[in-house]
Formats: C-alpha cells, sequence, structure tokens
C-alpha cells in the first residue's frame, strides 16, 4: 500500500496513534486496582463527556479541513497544501484543526474513563500536542510560504478563544 503523503504527516499520525492508544493502555494498568475505575456513575458521567469532548474534536478537524482543501492547487500529496489558506476559520486562527485536536486526548480519556488519563496523561499529551505545533508546524508552515506566511503570523493569533471564532471552529456543517 503507497500512502501518497509527505513522511512528516505520516509520522505525525503515528504518533498520535502511539499517544491516544499507549496513553489509554498504561493509564488503564494504572487505574485498574482504583475504586473511581469500578464505579458506574463515573463511568457514565466520564462517557458523555468524552463523548461531547470527541464530537468537538472532530468536528474541529473537519471545519478545519474543510477550508483548508482551498490550499491545495494542483495534484499535491493528500493532507499538503500549496497556497496559504487565511479564509474561514483561517481568518481567527493559525492552527484551528491542531486547536481542535487538542481535545482529542481528554475527549479519549474521558470516553475509556481512566482517572489517571483524564488527570495526568491527556493533559500531558495536550501539552506535547501544543509543543508540536509551535516546535514542527510553525517551522514547515514558515519555510513554505516564507514571506507571506510571516505577514499572516503577525496578524493572526495560534489560537483564539474569542466566541465567533470558536462557533466557526465547533460549528456543525450540513
Amino acid at each position: 500500500m503507497k500512502i501518497n503523503t509527505s513522511p512528516s504527516v505520516v509520522i505525525r499520525i503515528i504518533l498520535w496513534f502511539v499517544l491516544l492508544f499507549g496513553g489509554a493502555f498504561v493509564s488503564l494498568r494504572i487505574d485498574q486496582n482504583t475504586p473511581l475505575f469500578h464505579n458506574g456513575w463515573f463511568h457514565l458521567i466520564s462517557a458523555i463527556i468524552g463523548a461531547f469532548l470527541l464530537l468537538l474534536a472532530f468536528r474541529a478537524a473537519g471545519n478545519g479541513g474543510r477550508e483548508l482543501t482551498k490550499g491545495r492547487v494542483g495534484d499535491i500529496p493528500r493532507l499538503e497544501t500549496n497556497k496559504l489558506v487565511t479564509t474561514g476559520i483561517y481568518s481567527c486562527m493559525r492552527h484551528p484543526m491542531l486547536f481542535g485536536l487538542t481535545l482529542l486526548p481528554l475527549g479519549w480519556a474521558f470516553l475509556i474513563g481512566s482517572p489517571t488519563f483524564i488527570t495526568t496523561v491527556a493533559p500531558s499529551e495536550m501539552l506535547f500536542i501544543v509543543w508540536m505545533v509551535l516546535v514542527f508546524e510553525e517551522r514547515e508552515v514558515k519555510q513554505k510560504f516564507d514571506k507571506e506566511y510571516e505577514a499572516y503570523r503577525k496578524k493572526v493569533p495560534l489560537v483564539s478563544f474569542k466566541k465567533e471564532c470558536l462557533k466557526m471552529l465547533f460549528a456543525k456543517k450540513k
């Protein structure tokens, strides 16, 4: 099977799976003998919160991804762009998809109901994701779009918590 995307994207996708499933495995092993892990009410409430957070994460990824397709001109690999996108949600924040997907570890942690994952592992993974964006994603986009990105970076924040931006990020699309 040939994957038609850059090695950088493939590595990040693999890293996501390692974080999510590795974090779950380790946390469940730690939690298996704790009273809270065996509490049915905790799991019910936790699963509802987790499903909601995952819904938000996937909506953000979908909304950002749909807008990002405007940056694909010609025959280029999937998940890649060759035109800087500054419209839609990208007019509010530079990394909306990754901002939304930062919720993924926490949503997954709540869904599986692991107290250790919720309180320790998921927040650590979320910080790691932010670090990856700051170190790798920002540098790659800067190299690809140079001065155009630098001008965009000066005008648009990395993320935005403005109500209109969050509404655009997490909106249900028809």
